[in-house]
């Protein structure tokens, strides 16, 4: 953008923003980007306090960070000297920083005390750090003291010193026992701060020996503790004389007898008068301790004026008086009164309030660039007043080298002329007798060009109404100037709406729709500029726009809260409801809509206040309401009723365009008010007629009304509750507002041509209450759009329309309709643009051309007409064709004219649905908004021949045992030349081929003989035309039943894309024909064949959407459906054997509506003949079998070799190696001995099976157990075999071995198989 040309164009009206290097210091920007590359004079980030009390338990560490580029170098001194870091091991910095840690594990601290201070520098200049004293916290302990008894009479006032050690920091002082349990303290009874313990009076129950003063030390974390003090209060009327007179002789006594009551009078502090001084900022302890009987109260007062505000407080039971953040306005003198009943005593406290230096304007680093003048203020204050000192790279001024652009006096430096390379840092010191400040600020000569620092592109989003702020940051040196742009245009001035800040922000109050858009701020020096764009979108605010009322419902019964909300459209909103301005509980009878609150079953914990809050990300909007619970029959009842109307209407605060009015209400008969509704009645320009003007809640009883010119008011109010609203009130006095201009004009301005010549220009009139004043007429204003030629107007009043005649047809027209009256005009009204009135075309497409596709299909093709001769909003164009005859025969059918309108300007499109070897005519015109242009002269086209409509019937007729006789008739539709029939038939269910016959275009009638007897056939029939086969025509016969009853057939038709070769199943009956519903379905039949259905018909019908429905007789579910896709036939598959179908076949138009149906055909599905094949007598099964037994027979042979092979030890070996049959352990886990045979040739057979405790019981064996040895003792072995013990009869052991083991079964041996 050229700036300076948009200066000059804007004639230098736009406001810079001018920071004075005077007045405004620039800081150093913290941006990252910024910073790299940019010098600065070194600046202290970050160091310890003045005054550092260190833990020695603690290395010490004293911070130093600073910033600078390039990185500052940093050095210390200790009181005063160089302190070198590197020659003390104990001593280091951390890295790129000054800040030392030391060390002091092995080390005394004290030697590391002392005043340090750290210097920073880089090639730009020098910065000091301020004194740091370091000290070592201390915690003494308690000097050896011997503390006596304290005997006193009963009445006297008493201190309890406790002299704590002085510690740093100063120790907490607090008396406690010896169960560490704090005394009780009370206004009789309290702690100094000093740490003494003042008694007002002694109690006799004040007698303990534990009273013990204790220090705790903040900085060690230690407490110290006092000897305990004892103390022995007396009662000396209360003591005979003996018991008096050993505790005379033991102790001293404090009084002589015990004291009597006495006015107050003051312990601490002592006299009349003290002085009290304090630091400004620092909090003030001002105390008075009394002594007296009854005990005293203490009151503080100031002698001259109040107390300081909210920052004083009374504390220790009235006996101090604590001022916080004390400013010089407190010195002065407070009275503090001490009071019993027997009189009082005061004392003055002279408070001095002195300061320590602070800060009003500490010096602030500056930029200046070369040539440029700026200064370095040091303003503080204290009392007495600081002496201030300057330094420049931390040597004092005067001692410095003499610069001729700076001159210092007193607390300033004024820097003028600066030359490049004079960048420095200057120190500022103030001090009094109770402190000092240092300041570091650096003077940094740059050459910056301007930099804008806000993000680019920034998108605020304000509400409207309310503030907006768009940053422009910037850095650059000299200062940059600031000038903001609104969408790229004009300059932003300073004034109206817009603000411009310093620091070059620019502040829109208040942010109206209007100025939202894309705000360009443009930095500007001596060096260039930079600019930087900011979009800026006002949002609508969100409004409640119908609250939640107030309910009175009964328990148990629903209430539901209404929260209906306006907001702007691309603001996500959040409702949120509170119930007494808490969350609603968690109860499912709360429920929560979009814009509702539902209360299911209202009980009565639901009574309260409910509140809606709707939330997005800029505002917020809330509204409440009042649920209140009765009960359901309530006794007595409570009478509702509507309100009775307000009263006493009176209308205050007048002005020209508003008037406030208040009302009285009535009695609300037990229902809350929840609205007020204000109506006006116009008695100049509608009496009689009330209009709502405004509501009022039920709260209130005035409402501020606006009103519009030129009307004579008159107001009424009518009050809301939730049984009605009330009668309206008695009208108010007439108020009446003086005429203006109108504020308005007419809306709904529309300008459209009703005629090729004229222009007709309508409004809505404003209203009587819109006019204003008298006189009301209207300036209706017109000119062709895009020229240059003047508008042309006319004056009419009490119209709503404006007809303009002897206009060009269908031109462009810029209006305007303005109001104005007696006493002005209107606003400036807004341009409306529209055409004058339309023309039929003039001219005919022409070049029209038709280009056949096929024997259906034909496309026409032609030229859009010139724009100049469509004379209106082009709509499209009409293509019109009819059928003139048929080529082959006459046609004494109707022709019937089809139209299609194609859209827009196309120039060609397709005419579907012609019939084959015809002759057609077509034109074409174009229309517009009027009407139809004329149309081109009737060009005839002819669709060459198609395949032929099925034959018109076809029936047998001469049936006889062995022949029958085909007849058929034409094609009622021949779509050309008919060159023959094709005639196939086979019979059903058969593997016969299929015969097929070629018949000549003139036959109708064909005789076929030797056919099977008793044998049913299916006929297939076509006609051909050169252009292939029409549709097929079936029937179905069988000889021997058909030429006994010689019944008329009936024929269906079917159109397959080949020929098909269907094989049915004769049943009875064996075919049904449905009758036909309406001219569209024809000749429909089925066959059947095991598991399916072939379903056939002839349709002429134009829905292309035709299904096969079907479900089970009196079944009540719905039917199924099946689409057919253009089919003549269909096949249902996987129907159930003896179960009873129905089916029918329907045509659906687009909107899948049935508009055609057969008659529902009732199909029986026959049970089907067993085919299952006796698998016991098929070869493959019994070869499997035998296979099995070989392999089974096989198994046991090799088993019983395997048990039968020698794996058995004889007897004797197995005695001589096991003489002691203890070595033998039974079997712990299933009961059975020890094993004598081999456990490679022992393994059991799979499926055998052993005893579970290894024996074998005596009815199992036909033998005894006895034969085998003594006693029958024997054993098993794991595979059930029995061993021997003593007998010599080998074989009988074996054989029965054998026969104790369970061989395994082939049942078994086949289980292990599977």
């Amino acid at each position: 953008m050229n700036w300076k040309r948009k200066s000059t164009l804007c004639e230098g009206a736009v406001m810079m923003l001018l920071l004075s290097h005077m007045t405004t210091a620039l800081d150093v920007p913290l941006d990252p980007k910024v910073l790299e590359g940019l010098p600065q004079p070194p600046t202290i980030t970050h160091q310890s306090p003045k005054d550092y009390i260190i833990d020695p338990r603690e290395n010490i560490v004293i911070h130093c960070e600073a910033k600078g580029k390039p990185h500052p170098s940093f050095s210390w001194t200790r009181n005063g000297s160089h302190f070198d870091v590197e020659k003390d091991p104990k001593v280091f910095t951390k890295p790129n920083s000054g800040t030392l840690v030391i060390d002091i594990s092995e080390e005394k601290a004290e030697a590391y005390e002392g005043v340090y201070q750290c210097t920073v520098r880089n090639e730009h200049g020098t910065a000091v750090s301020n004194n740091i004293v370091i000290r070592q916290s201390k915690s003494p302990l308690w000097s050896k003291e011997r503390n006596e008894p304290v005997t006193v009479q009963v009445g006297v006032s008493l201190i309890l010193h406790c002299r704590p050690p002085m510690g740093l920091p100063p120790p907490i002082i607090f008396w406690m026992d010896n169960n560490f349990q704090r005394l009780p303290q009370n206004s009789r009874v309290s702690q100094a701060l000093n740490g003494d313990l003042y008694f007002s009076n002694v109690l006799v129950e004040d007698t303990r020996n534990d009273y013990i003063c204790y220090a705790r030390f903040p900085h060690t974390q230690t407490i110290q503790q006092k000897q305990p003090i004892t103390v022995n209060v007396l009662d000396v009327d209360a003591m005979n004389e003996t018991v008096l007179a050993a505790i005379l002789n033991d102790t001293d006594i404090l009084g002589d007898r015990p004291a009597a009551e006495r006015t107050p009078s003051f312990m601490h502090p002592t006299g009349p008068n003290s002085t009290s001084m304090v630091l400004r900022g620092e909090t003030l302890e001002l105390e008075c301790i009394a002594d007296g009987l009854p005990t005293p109260e203490i009151s503080w007062t100031r002698v001259s004026g109040d107390l300081p505000g909210d920052r004083f407080s009374f504390q220790k039971f009235q006996k101090m008086l604590k001022i916080i953040e004390v400013t010089e306005a407190d010195a002065g003198d407070y009275r503090c009164l001490a009071r019993n009943r027997l009189g009082s005593a005061q004392h003055i406290i002279t408070v001095v309030v002195k300061a320590a230096p602070f800060w009003i304007s500490a010096p602030r680093n500056l930029i200046l660039a070369p040539k440029e003048t700026g200064m370095l203020i040091c303003h503080v204050g204290g009392n007495p007043k600081p002496t201030i000192t300057w330094s420049v790279n931390g040597v004092p001024i005067e001692n410095s080298p003499n610069d001729p652009s700076r001159k210092v006096e007193d607390n300033k430096i004024i820097l003028s002329d600066v030359q490049a390379g004079s960048s420095a840092v200057y120190q500022c010191n103030a001090s009094n007798e109770f402190g000092y400040l240092l300041a570091n600020a650096f003077v940094n000569v740059l050459a910056e060009p301007p930099r804008v620092l806000t993000p680019p592109n920034n998108l605020y989003q304000v509400i409207s109404n309310r503030q907006a702020m768009l940053d422009c940051a910037s850095f650059g040196s000299p200062i940059p100037k600031i000038t903001w742009f609104k969408d790229g245009q004009t300059a932003i001035l300073d004034g109206d709406s817009y603000v411009l800040h310093e620091n070059g922000s620019l502040q829109i109050n208040p942010a109206q729709p209007l100025n939202s858009g894309k705000y360009t701020c443009v930095a500007t020096n001596t060096l260039g500029n930079k600019e930087n764009h900011v979009f800026l979108e006002v949002k609508e605010p969100t409004r409640i726009l119908k609250q939640p009322e107030y309910k009175v419902v009964q328990r148990g019964s629903r209430a539901v809260f209404e929260c209906k909300v306006k907001h702007d459209p691309s603001l996500i909103p959040t409702l949120t409801w509170l119930k007494d301005n808490g969350e609603l509980p968690d109860d499912e009878r709360f429920v929560v809509d979009s814009d509702s609150l539902t209360i299911i079953d209202v009980a009565e914990e639901d009574e309260g206040t409910y509140t809606c809050i709707m939330n997005t990300t800029l505002d917020k909007d809330s509204a409440s309401a009042r649920l209140t619970v009765v009960e359901a029959t309530p006794t007595p009842p409570i009478v509702y009723e509507r309100p009775d109307p307000p009263r006493d209407l009176e209308l205050t605060d007048q002005r020209e365009q508003s008037v406030q009015l208040t009302w009285i209400p009535g009695d609300e008969h037990n229902s809350p008010t929840q609205l007020f509704l204000v109506q006006y009645e116009d008695s100049l320009h509608q009496p009689g007629v009330w209009h709502n003007m405004t509501e009022a809640p039920g709260t209130s009883a005035t409402a501020q009304l606006d009103l519009s010119p030129y009307v004579y008011y008159s107001f009424r109010v009518l009050a809301l509750n939730d049984v009605g609203m009330s009668e309206p009130s008695t009208p108010s006095r007439q108020y009446r507002t003086n005429p203006s201009q109108p504020d308005d004009n007419p809306s709904d301005v529309e300008v459209a041509g009703t005629e090729p010549n004229n222009l007709v220009i309508s409004w809505k009139e404003l209203t009587g209450l819109q006019s204003n004043g008298p006189g009301l007429q209207y300036k209706v204003s017109w000119r062709q759009k895009e020229t240059e030629e003047d508008w042309t107007s006319v004056i009419v009043a009490n119209v709503s329309q404006y007809v303009v005649t002897g206009a060009p047809t269908f031109i462009p027209y810029e209006v305007t309709v303005q109001a104005f009256n007696d006493y002005g005009h209107g606003p400036k009204p807004g341009v409306v643009f529209g055409y004058s009135g339309e023309d039929r075309p003039m001219v005919a497409p022409e070049n029209v051309k038709v280009l056949v596709q096929s024997s259906t299909m034909a496309e026409v093709h032609w030229e859009p007409i010139p724009p100049s001769a469509v004379r209106g909003r082009m709509l499209g164009y009409k293509v019109s064709y009819w059928k003139e005859k048929s080529l082959q025969k006459e046609d004494s059918r109707p022709k019937e004219k089809k139209e299609l309108t194609f859209s827009g300007n196309e120039t060609e499109g397709r005419l579907p649905d012609l019939h084959p070897y015809s002759q057609y005519s077509v034109n074409v015109r174009a229309f517009n908004g009027k009407g139809d242009g004329p149309a081109n002269d009737d060009l005839k086209f002819e669709t060459p021949e198609g395949v032929p409509g099925a034959p018109a019937f076809l029936r047998i007729i001469d049936l006889n045992l062995d022949s029958l006789t085909v007849e058929w008739g034409p094609p009622e539709d021949e779509y050309g030349r008919l060159t023959g029939y094709t005639l196939k038939y086979q019979p059903i269910n058969s593997t016969d081929e299929l015969k097929e016959m070629t018949l000549l275009a003139n036959e109708t009638s064909i005789s076929l003989e030797n056919l099977k007897y008793s044998t049913r056939y299916m006929f297939y029939l076509n006609a051909m035309t050169i252009k292939g086969s029409g549709p097929v025509v079936t029937t179905a016969i069988t000889i021997v039943d058909e030429a006994l009853v010689r019944p008329a057939v009936e024929t269906g038709t079917e159109s397959p894309s080949h020929p098909i070769s269907p094989v049915t199943q004769s049943v009875q009956p064996p075919f049904y024909k449905a009758r036909p519903v309406g001219p569209v379905f024809r000749n429909v039949n089925y066959s059947l064949e095991e598991d399916h259905a072939i379903i056939n018909w002839e349709y002429t019908g134009e829905e292309n959407n035709v299904y096969v429905e079907y479900m089970l007789d009196n079944s009540k579910e719905a039917w199924k459906r099946e689409a057919v896709n253009g089919s003549r036939t269909y096949q249902l598959k996987n129907l159930k054997a003896g179960v009873v179908y129905k089916v029918r076949v329907v045509a659906n138009n687009h909107a899948d509506l049935t508009v055609h149906s057969t008659e529902e055909l009732l199909i029986t599905v026959p049970a089907m003949a067993s085919r299952q094949v006796d698998i016991a007598t098929q070869g493959w099964f019994i070869g499997l079998m035998c296979a099995i037994a070989l392999l089974i027979l096989v198994l046991l042979i090799v088993c019983f070799i395997k048990r039968n092979k020698g794996g058995k030890y004889p007897v004797k070996e197995k005695e001589e190696a096991h003489q002691d049959p203890e070595i033998q352990p039974m079997k712990e886990d299933d009961g059975t001995f020890g094993e004598y045979s081999d456990t490679e040739d022992h393994k059991p057979l799979k499926g055998s099976r052993t005893p579970s405790n290894g024996t074998v019981k005596k009815d199992d064996s036909d033998d005894s157990l006895v034969d085998y040895g003594e006693g029958g003792d024997g054993q098993f072995n794991e595979d059930g075999s029995f061993i021997g013990q003593y007998s010599g009869k080998k074989e009988k052991d074996t054989q029965e071995g054998n026969e104790s083991s369970e061989a395994p079964s082939p049942v078994n041996a086949m289980n292990s198989f599977v």
